[in-house]
Protein backbone atom coordinates (compact mmCIF):
# COMPACT_ATOMS: atom_id res chain seq x y z
CA UNK A 1 0.00 0.00 0.00
CA UNK A 2 2.66 2.46 1.14
CA UNK A 3 4.38 2.53 -2.74
CA UNK A 4 0.99 2.98 -4.16
CA UNK A 5 0.54 6.11 -1.72
CA UNK A 6 3.88 7.41 -2.80
CA UNK A 7 3.15 7.10 -6.40
CA UNK A 8 -0.19 8.95 -6.06
CA UNK A 9 1.14 11.63 -3.63
CA UNK A 10 4.20 12.46 -5.71
CA UNK A 11 1.91 12.80 -8.86
CA UNK A 12 1.73 16.07 -10.12
CA UNK A 13 2.89 17.29 -6.30
CA UNK A 14 4.01 20.81 -8.22
CA UNK A 15 1.08 21.19 -10.03
CA UNK A 16 -1.34 23.41 -7.65
CA UNK A 17 -4.11 22.74 -10.29
CA UNK A 18 -3.83 19.48 -10.69
CA UNK A 19 -2.82 17.62 -7.60
CA UNK A 20 -4.57 14.41 -6.58
CA UNK A 21 -7.34 15.14 -3.10
CA UNK A 22 -7.53 11.70 -0.91
CA UNK A 23 -9.15 10.42 1.77
CA UNK A 24 -6.54 7.77 3.18
CA UNK A 25 -8.34 5.80 6.48
CA UNK A 26 -5.99 4.69 8.83
CA UNK A 27 -7.22 1.59 11.00
CA UNK A 28 -4.24 0.83 13.03
CA UNK A 29 -2.75 4.50 13.53
CA UNK A 30 0.76 3.58 11.93
CA UNK A 31 -0.06 4.54 8.31
CA UNK A 32 -0.62 8.27 8.60
CA UNK A 33 3.24 8.32 9.75
CA UNK A 34 4.22 6.87 6.40
CA UNK A 35 2.56 9.76 4.71
CA UNK A 36 3.72 12.15 6.62
CA UNK A 37 7.32 11.50 5.72
CA UNK A 38 5.99 10.91 1.55
CA UNK A 39 4.09 14.47 1.48
CA UNK A 40 7.44 16.09 3.69
CA UNK A 41 9.24 14.80 0.42
CA UNK A 42 7.29 16.57 -2.24
CA UNK A 43 6.15 19.35 0.13
CA UNK A 44 2.80 18.73 0.05
CA UNK A 45 3.23 19.09 4.28
CA UNK A 46 0.89 21.85 4.39
CA UNK A 47 -1.90 19.89 2.24
CA UNK A 48 -2.30 17.08 4.75
CA UNK A 49 -5.84 17.50 7.00
CA UNK A 50 -5.25 14.90 9.65
CA UNK A 51 -8.31 14.26 11.59
CA UNK A 52 -7.53 12.87 15.38
CA UNK A 53 -8.35 13.17 18.99
CA UNK A 54 -5.64 16.25 20.26
CA UNK A 55 -5.59 17.97 17.20
CA UNK A 56 -6.91 21.70 16.00
CA UNK A 57 -8.64 20.23 13.26
CA UNK A 58 -12.61 20.28 14.36
CA UNK A 59 -14.95 18.15 12.11
CA UNK A 60 -18.75 17.87 12.86
CA UNK A 61 -20.10 15.03 10.76
CA UNK A 62 -23.93 16.43 11.01
CA UNK A 63 -23.06 20.00 9.53
CA UNK A 64 -24.47 19.56 6.03
CA UNK A 65 -26.75 22.22 5.60
CA UNK A 66 -26.57 21.84 2.00
CA UNK A 67 -28.14 18.13 2.13
CA UNK A 68 -31.54 16.89 3.32
CA UNK A 69 -32.70 15.74 6.79
CA UNK A 70 -33.31 12.36 4.76
CA UNK A 71 -29.77 11.95 3.61
CA UNK A 72 -28.15 12.40 6.95
CA UNK A 73 -30.46 10.38 8.96
CA UNK A 74 -29.98 7.82 6.27
CA UNK A 75 -26.31 8.58 7.07
CA UNK A 76 -27.13 7.88 10.41
CA UNK A 77 -28.74 4.56 9.86
CA UNK A 78 -25.23 3.12 8.33
CA UNK A 79 -23.82 3.87 11.16
CA UNK A 80 -26.41 2.15 13.11
CA UNK A 81 -26.35 -0.67 10.89
CA UNK A 82 -22.72 -1.05 11.76
CA UNK A 83 -23.20 -1.79 15.38
CA UNK A 84 -26.71 -3.98 14.45
CA UNK A 85 -25.31 -7.04 13.67
CA UNK A 86 -27.84 -9.76 15.09
CA UNK A 87 -30.79 -7.11 13.96
CA UNK A 88 -32.62 -8.70 11.66
CA UNK A 89 -35.71 -6.75 12.11
CA UNK A 90 -35.70 -3.70 9.79
CA UNK A 91 -38.34 -1.60 12.23
CA UNK A 92 -36.18 -0.55 14.82
CA UNK A 93 -33.33 1.06 12.12
CA UNK A 94 -36.64 2.71 10.00
CA UNK A 95 -37.91 4.06 12.52
CA UNK A 96 -34.88 5.28 14.12
CA UNK A 97 -33.71 6.96 10.78
CA UNK A 98 -37.70 8.30 11.23
CA UNK A 99 -36.84 9.84 14.44
CA UNK A 100 -33.57 11.41 13.23
CA UNK A 101 -34.85 12.82 10.49
CA UNK A 102 -37.18 14.47 12.55
CA UNK A 103 -35.02 15.65 15.35
CA UNK A 104 -32.48 17.11 12.60
CA UNK A 105 -35.51 19.09 11.34
CA UNK A 106 -36.12 20.58 14.60
CA UNK A 107 -32.35 21.64 15.56
CA UNK A 108 -31.93 23.38 12.34
CA UNK A 109 -35.26 25.41 12.91
CA UNK A 110 -34.54 26.62 16.97
CA UNK A 111 -30.00 26.50 16.54
CA UNK A 112 -29.55 28.94 13.34
CA UNK A 113 -29.16 25.65 11.03
CA UNK A 114 -26.72 24.34 13.11
CA UNK A 115 -26.81 20.23 13.63
CA UNK A 116 -24.29 17.87 16.05
CA UNK A 117 -24.33 14.79 17.88
CA UNK A 118 -25.03 16.54 21.29
CA UNK A 119 -27.92 18.52 20.39
CA UNK A 120 -30.05 15.28 18.74
CA UNK A 121 -29.04 13.49 22.34
CA UNK A 122 -30.56 15.97 23.93
CA UNK A 123 -33.73 16.19 21.90
CA UNK A 124 -33.84 12.78 22.04
CA UNK A 125 -33.19 11.45 25.72
CA UNK A 126 -34.78 14.30 27.54
CA UNK A 127 -38.01 15.25 27.58
CA UNK A 128 -37.58 18.58 29.08
CA UNK A 129 -34.95 19.53 26.05
CA UNK A 130 -37.75 18.89 23.67
CA UNK A 131 -40.53 20.74 25.73
CA UNK A 132 -37.75 24.04 25.91
CA UNK A 133 -36.81 24.01 22.21
CA UNK A 134 -41.07 23.45 21.13
CA UNK A 135 -41.46 26.66 23.55
CA UNK A 136 -38.49 28.82 21.57
CA UNK A 137 -40.02 27.14 18.15
CA UNK A 138 -43.30 28.59 19.34
CA UNK A 139 -41.85 32.02 19.86
CA UNK A 140 -40.29 32.36 16.88
CA UNK A 141 -43.84 30.73 14.82
CA UNK A 142 -45.22 33.98 16.08
CA UNK A 143 -42.58 36.43 15.30
CA UNK A 144 -42.65 35.15 11.66
CA UNK A 145 -39.41 34.02 11.95
CA UNK A 146 -39.92 31.04 9.48
CA UNK A 147 -40.62 31.04 5.77
CA UNK A 148 -42.98 29.06 4.12
CA UNK A 149 -40.70 25.94 3.65
CA UNK A 150 -39.50 26.21 7.61
CA UNK A 151 -43.66 26.19 8.77
CA UNK A 152 -44.19 23.07 6.82
CA UNK A 153 -40.57 21.61 8.38
CA UNK A 154 -42.31 22.65 11.97
CA UNK A 155 -45.33 21.10 11.27
CA UNK A 156 -44.62 18.17 10.09
CA UNK A 157 -42.16 17.21 13.02
CA UNK A 158 -44.47 18.20 15.65
CA UNK A 159 -47.03 16.15 14.18
CA UNK A 160 -44.71 12.90 13.84
CA UNK A 161 -43.45 14.10 17.59
CA UNK A 162 -46.92 14.66 19.32
CA UNK A 163 -48.97 11.76 17.50
CA UNK A 164 -46.99 9.22 16.32
CA UNK A 165 -43.43 9.00 18.43
CA UNK A 166 -44.82 10.02 21.77
CA UNK A 167 -47.90 7.65 21.22
CA UNK A 168 -45.80 4.48 21.40
CA UNK A 169 -45.94 2.58 24.49
CA UNK A 170 -42.77 2.80 26.62
CA UNK A 171 -41.31 -0.29 26.28
CA UNK A 172 -40.69 0.52 22.48
CA UNK A 173 -39.92 4.33 22.65
CA UNK A 174 -37.09 3.07 25.04
CA UNK A 175 -35.84 0.78 22.84
CA UNK A 176 -35.56 3.52 20.12
CA UNK A 177 -33.81 5.78 21.97
CA UNK A 178 -31.42 3.20 23.34
CA UNK A 179 -31.25 2.39 19.54
CA UNK A 180 -30.41 6.39 18.54
CA UNK A 181 -28.14 6.62 21.74
CA UNK A 182 -25.63 3.59 20.77
CA UNK A 183 -24.01 6.80 18.61
CA UNK A 184 -24.56 10.15 20.27
CA UNK A 185 -23.43 8.45 23.65
CA UNK A 186 -19.65 8.26 22.04
CA UNK A 187 -19.51 12.29 21.38
CA UNK A 188 -21.01 13.40 24.37
CA UNK A 189 -19.60 10.39 27.09
CA UNK A 190 -15.95 12.55 26.58
CA UNK A 191 -14.65 15.49 26.58
CA UNK A 192 -11.94 14.97 23.81
CA UNK A 193 -14.40 13.58 21.68
CA UNK A 194 -17.28 16.27 21.76
CA UNK A 195 -14.51 19.13 21.33
CA UNK A 196 -13.23 17.54 18.30
CA UNK A 197 -16.39 16.01 16.64
CA UNK A 198 -19.10 18.45 18.39
CA UNK A 199 -17.80 22.13 18.09
CA UNK A 200 -19.71 25.27 17.96
CA UNK A 201 -19.75 26.50 14.32
CA UNK A 202 -17.58 28.86 14.48
CA UNK A 203 -14.61 26.28 15.72
CA UNK A 204 -14.80 24.40 12.69
CA UNK A 205 -12.26 23.80 11.01
CA UNK A 206 -12.89 20.76 8.48
CA UNK A 207 -16.07 21.13 6.70
CA UNK A 208 -16.25 18.63 4.06
CA UNK A 209 -14.96 17.63 1.06
CA UNK A 210 -15.80 20.08 -1.74
CA UNK A 211 -12.27 22.08 -1.06
CA UNK A 212 -10.18 18.55 -0.33
CA UNK A 213 -11.33 17.69 -4.03
CA UNK A 214 -10.26 21.22 -5.30
CA UNK A 215 -7.41 22.05 -4.55
CA UNK A 216 -5.88 18.11 -4.05
CA UNK A 217 -5.58 18.22 -0.35
CA UNK A 218 -5.46 15.21 1.67
CA UNK A 219 -7.41 14.27 4.33
CA UNK A 220 -6.31 11.03 7.01
CA UNK A 221 -8.00 9.57 9.75
CA UNK A 222 -5.63 8.90 12.22
CA UNK A 223 -8.01 6.63 14.88
CA UNK A 224 -6.89 3.17 15.97
CA UNK A 225 -9.76 1.07 16.12
CA UNK A 226 -8.37 -0.76 18.67
CA UNK A 227 -8.26 1.96 21.06
CA UNK A 228 -11.39 3.89 19.60
CA UNK A 229 -13.98 1.34 18.08
CA UNK A 230 -16.53 2.84 18.01
CA UNK A 231 -15.98 6.18 17.38
CA UNK A 232 -13.33 4.94 14.35
CA UNK A 233 -15.79 3.33 12.35
CA UNK A 234 -18.62 6.48 12.90
CA UNK A 235 -16.28 9.22 11.43
CA UNK A 236 -14.52 6.76 9.01
CA UNK A 237 -17.86 6.02 7.71
CA UNK A 238 -18.91 9.51 7.66
CA UNK A 239 -16.08 10.84 5.81
CA UNK A 240 -16.64 8.07 3.64
CA UNK A 241 -19.80 9.00 2.90
CA UNK A 242 -19.02 12.89 2.22
CA UNK A 243 -16.15 11.77 0.21
CA UNK A 244 -18.78 9.67 -2.05
CA UNK A 245 -21.13 11.96 -1.86
CA UNK A 246 -19.25 15.00 -3.31
CA UNK A 247 -17.38 12.80 -5.67
CA UNK A 248 -20.61 11.70 -7.25
CA UNK A 249 -21.92 14.98 -7.18
CA UNK A 250 -18.87 16.28 -9.58
CA UNK A 251 -20.75 14.09 -12.33
CA UNK A 252 -23.80 16.77 -12.37
CA UNK A 253 -21.72 19.56 -12.51
CA UNK A 254 -19.21 17.64 -15.31
CA UNK A 255 -16.33 18.49 -12.82
CA UNK A 256 -13.22 15.63 -13.61
CA UNK A 257 -10.76 16.29 -10.82
CA UNK A 258 -8.44 13.16 -9.94
CA UNK A 259 -8.93 11.64 -6.38
CA UNK A 260 -8.22 8.96 -4.63
CA UNK A 261 -9.49 6.72 -1.89
CA UNK A 262 -6.98 4.60 0.29
CA UNK A 263 -7.87 2.33 3.12
CA UNK A 264 -5.62 -0.42 4.57
CA UNK A 265 -7.55 -2.97 6.47
CA UNK A 266 -10.36 -2.26 4.62
CA UNK A 267 -12.79 -4.77 6.07
CA UNK A 268 -12.94 -2.66 9.23
CA UNK A 269 -14.71 -0.13 7.52
CA UNK A 270 -16.43 -1.27 4.81
CA UNK A 271 -20.17 -0.27 4.41
CA UNK A 272 -22.91 -1.72 1.51
CA UNK A 273 -23.06 2.35 0.40
CA UNK A 274 -18.79 1.60 -1.30
CA UNK A 275 -20.29 -1.50 -3.59
CA UNK A 276 -22.67 1.10 -5.21
CA UNK A 277 -19.71 4.09 -4.94
CA UNK A 278 -17.06 1.74 -6.79
CA UNK A 279 -19.28 0.86 -9.61
CA UNK A 280 -20.06 4.70 -10.38
CA UNK A 281 -16.70 6.33 -9.47
CA UNK A 282 -14.49 5.48 -12.23
CA UNK A 283 -16.25 8.17 -14.71
CA UNK A 284 -15.85 10.57 -12.03
CA UNK A 285 -11.78 9.56 -11.76
CA UNK A 286 -11.46 8.21 -8.53
CA UNK A 287 -8.67 5.76 -7.54
CA UNK A 288 -9.72 3.15 -5.00
CA UNK A 289 -6.99 1.38 -3.02
CA UNK A 290 -8.24 -1.36 -0.83
CA UNK A 291 -6.91 -4.42 0.89
CA UNK A 292 -8.02 -6.85 3.08
CA UNK A 293 -7.30 -9.62 5.05
CA UNK A 294 -9.62 -11.99 3.18
CA UNK A 295 -12.74 -11.62 1.20
CA UNK A 296 -14.47 -13.69 4.57
CA UNK A 297 -13.60 -10.60 6.52
CA UNK A 298 -15.10 -8.35 4.08
CA UNK A 299 -18.73 -10.86 3.98
CA UNK A 300 -18.11 -10.71 7.70
CA UNK A 301 -18.64 -7.03 8.47
CA UNK A 302 -21.34 -6.18 5.20
CA UNK A 303 -23.38 -9.74 6.19
CA UNK A 304 -24.95 -9.14 2.73
CA UNK A 305 -22.99 -11.55 0.15
CA UNK A 306 -24.40 -9.41 -2.59
CA UNK A 307 -23.07 -6.45 -1.84
CA UNK A 308 -19.62 -8.05 -1.22
CA UNK A 309 -19.59 -9.95 -4.60
CA UNK A 310 -20.56 -6.39 -5.93
CA UNK A 311 -17.47 -4.29 -4.37
CA UNK A 312 -15.17 -7.18 -5.40
CA UNK A 313 -16.25 -7.69 -8.94
CA UNK A 314 -15.68 -3.67 -9.42
CA UNK A 315 -12.36 -3.46 -8.03
CA UNK A 316 -10.44 -4.64 -11.26
CA UNK A 317 -7.00 -4.79 -10.46
CA UNK A 318 -6.53 -7.47 -8.05
CA UNK A 319 -3.05 -8.86 -6.26
CA UNK A 320 -3.75 -12.05 -3.85
CA UNK A 321 -1.10 -12.97 -1.32
CA UNK A 322 -1.29 -16.59 0.57
CA UNK A 323 -4.25 -17.61 2.00
CA UNK A 324 -5.85 -20.36 3.47
CA UNK A 325 -9.93 -18.80 3.50
CA UNK A 326 -11.75 -20.66 1.03
CA UNK A 327 -14.28 -18.05 0.18
CA UNK A 328 -11.37 -15.70 -1.34
CA UNK A 329 -9.70 -18.88 -3.12
CA UNK A 330 -12.98 -19.87 -4.66
CA UNK A 331 -14.14 -16.21 -5.69
CA UNK A 332 -10.39 -15.79 -7.11
CA UNK A 333 -10.41 -18.76 -9.09
CA UNK A 334 -13.92 -17.74 -10.53
CA UNK A 335 -12.85 -14.76 -11.69
CA UNK A 336 -9.42 -15.96 -13.47
CA UNK A 337 -11.28 -18.63 -15.20
CA UNK A 338 -10.74 -21.97 -16.69
CA UNK A 339 -9.04 -23.89 -18.81
CA UNK A 340 -8.44 -27.14 -21.10
CA UNK A 341 -6.08 -28.83 -19.04
CA UNK A 342 -4.24 -32.62 -19.71
CA UNK A 343 -5.56 -35.44 -17.14
CA UNK A 344 -4.20 -39.51 -17.26
CA UNK A 345 -5.74 -42.19 -16.64
CA UNK A 346 -3.90 -45.60 -15.56
CA UNK A 347 -5.63 -49.02 -14.79
CA UNK A 348 -4.30 -52.40 -14.33
CA UNK A 349 -6.46 -55.36 -14.62
CA UNK A 350 -6.14 -59.54 -14.52
CA UNK A 351 -7.55 -62.29 -15.70
CA UNK A 352 -6.61 -65.61 -15.57
CA UNK A 353 -8.10 -68.97 -17.64
CA UNK A 354 -8.45 -71.27 -13.93
CA UNK A 355 -8.93 -70.00 -10.83
CA UNK A 356 -9.10 -73.15 -7.67
CA UNK A 357 -9.83 -72.39 -4.20
CA UNK A 358 -6.90 -73.57 -1.97
CA UNK A 359 -9.01 -74.78 1.54
CA UNK A 360 -5.65 -74.72 3.31
CA UNK A 361 -4.40 -70.89 2.73
CA UNK A 362 -8.37 -70.02 2.15
CA UNK A 363 -7.46 -68.28 -1.24
CA UNK A 364 -8.18 -68.56 -4.38
CA UNK A 365 -4.90 -69.29 -6.94
CA UNK A 366 -4.98 -68.07 -10.68
CA UNK A 367 -3.47 -70.48 -13.23
CA UNK A 368 -2.45 -69.17 -16.85
CA UNK A 369 -2.84 -65.40 -15.49
CA UNK A 370 -2.01 -62.34 -17.95
CA UNK A 371 -2.23 -58.76 -16.48
CA UNK A 372 -2.50 -55.71 -18.57
CA UNK A 373 -1.69 -52.30 -17.94
CA UNK A 374 -3.64 -49.14 -19.71
CA UNK A 375 -3.44 -45.53 -20.15
CA UNK A 376 -5.82 -43.20 -20.93
CA UNK A 377 -4.91 -39.32 -21.77
CA UNK A 378 -7.70 -36.65 -22.04
CA UNK A 379 -9.14 -33.17 -21.77
CA UNK A 380 -11.16 -31.74 -18.42
CA UNK A 381 -11.70 -28.05 -18.06
CA UNK A 382 -10.47 -27.15 -14.62
CA UNK A 383 -9.63 -23.88 -12.95
CA UNK A 384 -6.30 -22.16 -14.08
CA UNK A 385 -5.26 -22.18 -10.38
CA UNK A 386 -5.98 -25.05 -7.71
CA UNK A 387 -6.73 -24.59 -4.25
CA UNK A 388 -2.82 -25.63 -3.24
CA UNK A 389 -1.54 -22.98 -5.77
CA UNK A 390 -3.16 -19.93 -3.58
CA UNK A 391 -2.72 -22.00 0.30
CA UNK A 392 0.62 -23.76 -0.34
CA UNK A 393 3.01 -22.71 -4.01
CA UNK A 394 2.69 -18.90 -3.86
CA UNK A 395 5.82 -17.44 -1.08
CA UNK A 396 6.02 -14.85 0.67
CA UNK A 397 6.85 -11.26 -1.05
CA UNK A 398 5.35 -13.23 -3.97
CA UNK A 399 1.53 -12.26 -5.69
CA UNK A 400 -0.93 -13.32 -7.84
CA UNK A 401 -1.81 -10.37 -10.23
CA UNK A 402 -4.81 -9.87 -12.29
CA UNK A 403 -4.18 -6.29 -13.59
CA UNK A 404 -5.74 -4.50 -16.27
CA UNK A 405 -3.47 -1.58 -18.49
CA UNK A 406 -6.44 0.58 -18.94
CA UNK A 407 -7.56 -0.81 -22.67
CA UNK A 408 -7.56 -4.88 -22.10
CA UNK A 409 -7.32 -7.34 -18.89
CA UNK A 410 -3.70 -8.88 -18.97
CA UNK A 411 -3.05 -12.85 -18.75
CA UNK A 412 -2.44 -13.53 -14.81
CA UNK A 413 1.04 -14.65 -13.86
CA UNK A 414 2.95 -14.89 -10.30
CA UNK A 415 4.86 -11.29 -9.74
CA UNK A 416 8.01 -11.02 -7.29
CA UNK A 417 7.12 -8.26 -4.68
CA UNK A 418 9.81 -5.77 -3.16
CA UNK A 419 8.85 -4.83 0.05
CA UNK A 420 8.75 -1.30 0.82
CA UNK A 421 11.01 -2.01 3.83
CA UNK A 422 14.04 -3.03 1.64
CA UNK A 423 14.17 0.00 -0.38
CA UNK A 424 14.42 1.94 2.66
CA UNK A 425 16.96 0.11 4.02
CA UNK A 426 19.03 0.14 0.71
CA UNK A 427 18.60 3.94 0.58
CA UNK A 428 20.21 4.47 4.35
CA UNK A 429 22.83 2.27 3.64
CA UNK A 430 23.69 4.35 0.81
CA UNK A 431 23.36 7.47 3.24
Amino acid sequence: MYPFTEQLLEYNSNNPNDKIGMLILDVKGNYYEQVKKYAKNFNLTDDLIIIELHSNVCYNPLHKPHLRPQVLANRLRTILELFSENNQESYWLDKAEQILTECIKLCRLYNNGYVNFTEIHKLVTLPNYYKEQIEKLRNLFIQSKFSVQDVYNLNSSLEFFQRELFSLDQRTLSILKSEISRITNVFISDYDISKAFCPQEEDLTFTGFEDTIKNGKIVILNMNISEYKNLSKIIAAYLKLDFQTEILSSLSKNIRKKTAFICDEYAEYATKSDSQFFSLSREAKCINIVSTQSYSSLKNTLHDDTSTKVIIQNLINKIWFRTDDIFTIEEAQKQLGKEEKEKISQSISESAKTTKFSYITNTFNSQDSNVSESYNTYTQNDFIYDTNYFSQNLETFHCLAFLSNGTKILKPCTIKMFPYFIKTKGENNEK
